[in-house]
């Protein structure tokens, strides 16, 4: 079978092509999957660019989605032809978070989908919604699953909050359609015009170019009316904080989910507490928050942003495509 190695130190010249043996039949628990896609990440950025460290030879990708060739004893949830995803952390089944980590996370802390076959546990995959294709499915692990637990699980979202995006990256096109799909208005920014007029298509209440407006949460706030927003997804981190804190409703919830700008840097958190908001990191969700999500995608019909597909063995160009930043939604990987 085929599969993509990254060696050591990383870089992009550093993904290679090689072939491997076939897994073989499932065990116990297990089941064989022929992974047909997968979709990039920042968090696989950082693990084939070498900015991440990680073991020599490491097959990357955490998202991984394709069809069951054959279950092991004792699997009863899958029969060879469903159709499924991988879980982020396999783990993590379901209560509160216990992992701090990406020492189990797939393709990271051990192998990941960036292969066409793979055994293993039953319980790290779960079902695919229904009618999708595989690269779509492919979109849930990380940055669907990320805004669902934001929103639903974590922020218990309802119709009539107002949702503030950051930027046009998977996870923030994700919130902006579950919460649109939830009755919630939406606020979102961007560096471009031309994607910001893309997010207004989609249905965002209001916009603003950050680079433009550097006071853009005062100009969020103003938006709702001078109540602010309920709850926002950041992605950048330090240097977008101050703004979204200004954004922010009182008793509004912050979910920092990313840290696009940096791992540290100075937080105005008299302005946070003057405003009694609640900050929370998170990384992606747990099991059962993935099955949440997928009956959720199939009732409301939501389908996720794809940009551009690329081959297995045009993984290398797939990433400098998200490193130029031109991508709207998902690029995937389709084998």
């Amino acid at each position: 079978m085929r599969a993509i190695r990254v060696e050591k130190p990383g870089g992009l010249d550093r993904l290679k092509l090689v072939e491997m043996e076939d897994p073989g039949e499932p065990g116990p628990g297990e089941v064989r999957v022929r992974v047909r896609a997968s979709s990039l990440n920042f968090h696989d950025y950082g693990v084939v660019s070498g900015t991440m460290e990680t073991e020599d030879g490491r097959i990357p990708m955490a998202d991984g989605a394709g069809e069951v060739e054959a279950i092991g004893e004792g699997v009863t949830e899958f029969a060879p032809g469903d159709r499924v995803v991988s879980h982020f952390f396999p783990g993590w089944i379901d209560g509160p978070a216990r992992v701090a980590d990406f020492k189990t996370t797939p393709g990271d802390g051990v192998n990941g989908y960036a292969r066409d076959l793979i055994v293993r546990p039953a319980t790290w995959f779960t079902r695919a919604p229904k009618g999708w294709s595989h690269e779509e499915a492919a979109t849930i692990t990380t940055a669907g699953l990320t805004a669902w637990r934001a929103l639903v699980a974590d922020g218990g979202l309802k119709a009539g909050d107002d949702v503030l995006v950051l930027g046009t990256g998977g996870v923030s096109i994700y919130a902006l359609q579950i919460a649109r799909a939830m009755g919630a208005r939406v606020f979102a920014t961007s560096s471009s015009d031309e994607k910001l007029a893309r997010l207004t298509d989609m249905g965002a209440a209001g916009v603003v170019n950050y680079k433009d407006d550097p006071d853009w949460g005062r100009t969020i706030w103003d938006m709702t009316g001078g109540r602010g927003v309920d709850h926002v997804v950041e992605v950048g981190g330090p240097a977008t904080l101050p703004n979204s804190i200004r954004a922010a409703a009182i008793g509004g919830h912050l979910h920092l989910i990313g840290v696009l700008t940096g791992i540290g840097g100075e937080i105005p958190t008299v302005n946070l507490m003057r405003k009694q908001q609640r900050l929370q990191g998170l990384i992606v969700g747990s099991r059962v928050h993935q099955i949440d999500m997928v009956r959720g995608m199939e009732t409301t019909g939501l389908r996720p942003v794809l940009d551009r597909s690329f081959g297995l063995d045009e993984i290398a160009d797939a990433f400098r495509h998200e490193e130029s930043g031109k991508h709207f939604g998902k690029i995937t990987l389709s084998y």
